[in-house]
């Protein structure tokens, strides 16, 4: 490869592109300001480390066409790995999210950081070899955990299901193995992106939340996952609703959301009117076969829930609320839908769509391998890899 200067200009181009802000030679020379000459050399470093390519004739407004740029999609792979309880779900997609390759390990989050971890990247590099491709063609990582996470310093925070996870900095951890921009996000994150991105990506404003044992959310804002200064934006499951007499929560408080509404709460209540219930697939096990009991207390669920997420719709103002989780479904959208139109402010409602989310086993980890995708395409990341492979030339 060519020795060209790399300055932030050339991350900055493809950004332009990737964004789809400007597509074309002459949009991106007005955009930028460089001179045509300038644009070429700058084109040219990403055409050859295989981050570009040339499509179509764009149809001209004026002038001589142009053919559109775009990113090369299928030149590079992304390893994402979504980290469960009891499992590991690892995928290599392309740019776009697209699955090449996939593994599901059976290894629980309990096993620690090093070891998960360990396996995830040799894994990961075992998919790569599987599909012909080097380590070189990597261009970035993206892990889901079930934790809140601390952005600056890449750990978890507030491990609950994570236990020895403690103290370790994951990125550092899997950059040991594979050296490339990495990203950890909470699960919950990781599938309101992938909603987002795959369903909902016309609307900047959106709201997902996932039901399930636990209860949390993700805040698309402006088109962007908002993290919040600590990285605990979204931790709806932990509203306290009823703080002076509310049930106890897991987490040690009185009168939380989960306390009231998550699969766990519901699995308690089943077990106190005597159901032989221990996990949330039972108690929608009960559920599904109409159980009267057990329809009662979902329904109540989404009416606390929903009071939950009408003070969120009222701060937030999302064109769109997505519900999803092992507890969605009618019973639990209808006392959603009640709730939040009852307690949230009309002008917030005039337009909100509450819809059930539409993610599956794969969602999390898809979430996670594009949020690598966003970073790896960052100006300074890209800027970074052009170096490298110009010094590797």
């Amino acid at each position: 490869m060519a020795r060209l200067s790399v300055g932030t200009s050339v991350g900055e181009v493809l950004g332009y592109i990737a964004s789809g802000e400007a597509r074309t030679r002459g949009a991106l020379t007005r955009r930028t300001g460089l001179s045509r000459a300038t644009m070429s050399e700058r084109l040219e470093v990403l055409f050859r480390a295989g981050l570009i390519r040339e499509g179509e004739l764009a149809k001209p407004s004026g002038g001589r066409p142009s053919r559109v740029l775009a990113l090369d999609t299928g030149r590079y792979a992304v390893l994402a790995a979504d980290v469960g309880e009891d499992h590991v779900r690892v995928l290599l997609t392309d740019l776009t999210g697209a699955v090449v390759a996939e593994r599901l390990g059976s290894m629980p989050v309990s096993a620690g950081a090093p070891a998960v971890l360990g396996w995830v990247t040799a894994t990961g590099l075992e998919l790569l070899a599987d599909t012909g491709r080097a380590p070189d063609d990597l261009l970035g990582v993206g892990l889901s955990v079930p934790a809140l996470v601390d952005h600056a310093r890449g750990r978890v925070t507030s491990p609950s299901v994570m236990e020895g996870w403690d103290g370790h900095d994951i990125e550092k951890l899997v950059r040991a193995r594979l050296d490339v921009p990495t990203v950890v996000e909470n699960d919950v994150n990781a599938l309101g992106y992938a909603e987002h991105l795959r369903d909902w990506r016309s609307y900047d404003d959106v709201l997902y939340v996932k039901a399930g044992t636990g209860i949390g959310s993700a805040v698309i804002s402006s088109g962007t996952l908002f993290r919040g200064a600590q990285g605990a934006a979204g931790d709806i499951g932990h509203v306290r609703l009823r703080p002076d007499d509310g049930p106890l929560c897991r987490c040690g408080a009185t009168g939380c959301v989960e306390s009231l509404a998550a699969g766990w709460s519901i699995v308690r209540d089943l077990r106190a009117a005597g159901f032989d219930v221990s996990t949330t697939r039972d108690a929608m096990d009960l559920v599904q076969a109409g159980t009267p009991e057990a329809v009662n207390l979902l329904r109540a669920a989404g009416r606390t829930l929903g009071r939950a997420i009408a003070y969120a719709v009222s701060m937030l103002n999302p064109s769109v609320v997505v519900v999803g989780g092992r507890l969605t479904g009618q019973h639990l959208l209808t006392g959603v839908r009640e709730s939040v139109y009852s307690y949230s402010s009309p002008l917030a409602t005039n337009d909100l769509q509450v819809v059930e989310g539409r993610a599956d086993e794969r969602s999390g980890a898809t979430g996670a391998a594009l949020l690598a995708v966003a970073r790896a395409l960052e100006p300074d990341a890209v800027n970074g890899r052009l170096r490298f492979l110009a010094e590797s030339a």
